[in-house]
C-alpha cells in the first residue's frame, strides 16, 4: 500500500489531480480515467439519467456508450473546493468546456471520494447543468 497523504493541502491536491486526469481522458473519447478512480460501490446521477445509477457495473456500462464519443477542445475545472471528513473528501467544482464543434456547456459536479487501501476513490458522482449550461437547442450533453 502506498503512503497517503496526510494534511489537507496534500488530500485537495491529490483527488484535484485525479479528476483533471480523469477529465483529460474524458475529453478524449476516454471514460476509463473515471472508471479506472471509481470505488465498486459508487453511484452517479446526471440529467441524462432517469434512475440513480448503482455500482461500478451500471456505470461501465452507462460511460461505455460515450466511449470514443465526447472530443473536447478544452475545459476548465473552476472553483474547485475540498472538504475533508476522516477518511472521505467532497469536491465541488464548476465546469467549462467546449466541443470540436464550438458548442459551450457549463456544469457544476460534486465528487464524494473515500479513503481506503486503494487510496482515493468516488464514491458518488452528481452532474448538473447550470441555467447557462443549457443550449438554445435544449440540454446536449458534453462533458
Amino acid at each position: 500500500m502506498r503512503e497517503l497523504p496526510e494534511n489537507e493541502a496534500e488530500i485537495a491536491a491529490a483527488i484535484i489531480s485525479l479528476e483533471r486526469k480523469a477529465l483529460d481522458r474524458w475529453g478524449k473519447g476516454d471514460p476509463s480515467g473515471f472508471l479506472e478512480i471509481s470505488a465498486p460501490d459508487v453511484v452517479y446521477f446526471d440529467p441524462f439519467v432517469e434512475c440513480r445509477v448503482d455500482g461500478i457495473e451500471e456505470l461501465t456500462r452507462l460511460y461505455e456508450r460515450y466511449r470514443g464519443q465526447v472530443k473536447l477542445a478544452g475545459y476548465e475545472l473552476l472553483n474547485p473546493n475540498v472538504q475533508w471528513i476522516g477518511d472521505a473528501a467532497v469536491l465541488t467544482f464548476n465546469f467549462f468546456s467546449r466541443d470540436d464543434d464550438g458548442t459551450e456547456s457549463r456544469w457544476n459536479c460534486t465528487e464524494v471520494y473515500r479513503r481506503g487501501s486503494e487510496g482515493w476513490r468516488i464514491v458518488q458522482t452528481h452532474w448538473a447543468l447550470t441555467q447557462a449550461g443549457r443550449s438554445k437547442a435544449g440540454l446536449r450533453r458534453s462533458f
